[in-house]
């Protein structure tokens, strides 16, 4: 009797759900049906919107683009061509910590040398390999780097100027031509003084034409009468005439 009555149970349970079933399904079908009878059909049917997609640059989304739509009213050119609103990102500032908003490593990654405090490598290194600076040949005649500044002249002293004559122009040129000088390392001459102090062996009136002039030089050039002219020392033109 026991399980007899267990079984009955069971099957009042079953009867009970398929009734259900049976119940709600038509009631469901029936109102998604109504739903859909009262949607325009044909060519007069209300489109959707379409996914667009969020500007999330704020500087896009609040900026007034007016301007730059209107390209038959606007002449475009190299002083007012500009980009698009939100087209530049600014260089993230890496910061050192969790409260520079960054997380904890702050942009520079969890491990390897570059991720370290202080600076992981000099400028110029490359890993080891022999760096650019040092591949690359050195400029022969003439020193570079910091410190190097100095302009370097080819010297002609007073003593070659003794034997020109009176009242003429002197130049390199002229002394070369005399066999006064020899050939110069350096474009740019520069007039010095020399031990010899005594100026009377120095020709009267000489128009001295070179790029430098040290003091003690020019005056013993005037003194006698001369004149110094200061050449350009890219064009050679004439820059001051004393």
């Amino acid at each position: 009797f026991f399980y007899l009555s267990k079984f009955m149970s069971q099957q009042h349970k079953k009867n009970k759900k398929m009734l259900l079933r049976l119940f709600l399904i038509p009631t469901v079908v029936t109102a998604f049906v109504v739903q859909l009878s009262s949607l325009p059909i044909g060519p007069n049917r209300v489109k959707t919107a379409s996914t667009s997609m969020k500007l999330y640059d704020w500087k896009r989304r609040e900026a007034d683009e007016s301007a730059l739509i209107r390209v038959d009213s606007q002449e475009f050119r190299v002083d007012n061509i500009r980009g698009s609103p939100g087209s530049k990102k600014r260089k993230m500032r890496k910061g050192r910590g969790i409260s520079a908003g960054k997380g904890a490593s702050c942009g520079f990654g969890m491990r390897g040398q570059k991720s370290r405090s202080g600076r992981p490598a000099r400028p110029g290194f490359e890993g080891g390999q022999t760096a650019l600076y040092r591949r690359l040949p050195k400029l022969v005649g003439r020193p570079t780097g910091p410190g190097h500044t100095k302009e370097i002249y080819s010297l002609i002293k007073l003593d070659d100027l003794t034997a020109c004559t009176e009242n003429s122009q002197v130049n390199f040129e002229t002394l070369l031509t005399q066999g006064t000088v020899t050939k110069a390392k350096h474009s740019i001459f520069k007039v010095v003084g020399s031990k010899n102090e005594e100026l009377d062996s120095l020709p009267k009136g000489l128009t001295v034409k070179a790029h430098a002039f040290t003091r003690t030089a020019r005056e013993a050039i005037e003194a006698n009468g001369g004149k110094c002219v200061t050449l350009n020392k890219n064009t050679n033109d004439v820059l001051v005439e004393a």
